[in-house]
């Protein structure tokens, strides 16, 4: 971006910390369809549960090295030793259904790519003429009548911690749905 850093305007939501404009400015609301960097927003996301997103933000890192750099096969393969290893790592959420919740969303990813393909083609099956959105009205919603499919769907399937607001987030993180600020300079 050629504009100085004073002529920037962020989302609200942004604030000054260091972390949050990164994540602002670089990822949120950047299509992605790489389905490693897919499975690492469901199991931040999962974890965000009841919490503020700082908080997973600032534990990125941890569950980075916890959750075996986000690779959904050896995720999938974890067994209860590495459940309890979890439990004491003091880099991530330790509740244990959010870690119980990780290893088993990470076996039904798998399935879905085996079924559909990849999981970015499931999840942008529900979108419109299967292409993201760009919500630049000013109103950012909580989830929408698709998060609530796709949850629902998920639900069905066998999925923990990931219900319409959630999955919401998810789709704005990976930028299925992009709800930047019609003034932003990041949109």
């Amino acid at each position: 971006m050629n504009l100085k850093d004073s002529d920037l305007k962020r989302c609200v939501w942004a604030g000054t910390d260091e972390l949050y404009v990164n994540y602002h400015d670089s990822e949120w609301g950047k299509e992605i369809h790489d389905d490693k960097i897919l499975f690492e927003f469901l199991i931040l996301e999962s974890a965000q549960a009841g919490l503020s997103w700082i908080t997973i933000l600032r534990r990125r890192e941890g569950y980075r090295k916890a959750f075996a750099d986000f690779d959904v096969h050896k995720v999938a393969a974890f067994t209860d030793d590495d459940v309890e290893r979890l439990m004491q790592d003091a880099g991530i959420i330790r509740n244990r259904l959010k870690i119980l919740a990780a290893i088993n969303n990470a076996k039904l990813f798998i399935g879905i790519q085996k079924e559909f393909g990849s999981f970015d083609k499931y999840l942008y099956g529900f979108m419109p003429d299967g292409k993201p959105l760009n919500n630049f009205s000013g109103s950012t919603p909580a989830s929408t009548p698709i998060s609530d499919a796709i949850s629902k769907d998920m639900k069905k399937r066998g999925f923990k911690f990931f219900g319409t607001t959630i999955c919401y987030a998810h789709m704005q993180a990976t930028g299925m749905v992009n709800d930047h600020l019609p003034d932003c300079s990041f949109k």
